[in-house]
């Protein structure tokens, strides 16, 4: 399972979509204004995450509202950005 979860993370609209679901619920407007990808795009990712039990969805008149299944994968999610940032401020400089 966490190699899945992980596998999940591993694309960068959906690590960035569950970056922006941290913050706080959100509809596919908002997620796809928030990231660089179509909304066709989002949606598709979204249903990948959904049926992995990642997000959790809820309806508010029309709307679709997305957020996160478990504040775990917000940590997750933030530990990897700092890990990456880690890694970025220990580059060696370039020639």
């Amino acid at each position: 399972m966490a190699v899945e979860v992980l596998g999940l993370l591993a694309d960068r609209t959906r690590l960035a979509l569950l970056r922006r679901l941290g913050e706080g619920e959100a509809d596919v407007t908002t997620l796809t204004e928030s990231c660089d990808a179509t909304r066709t795009s989002v949606s598709q990712h979204l249903a990948r995450l959904r049926l992995a039990g990642l997000v959790t969805t809820r309806k508010e008149g029309r709307r679709v509202i997305y957020g996160l299944r478990h504040g775990h994968l917000r940590r997750l999610v933030d530990e990897a950005f700092n890990v990456a940032d880690h890694q970025i401020g220990h580059l060696p400089p370039h020639d």
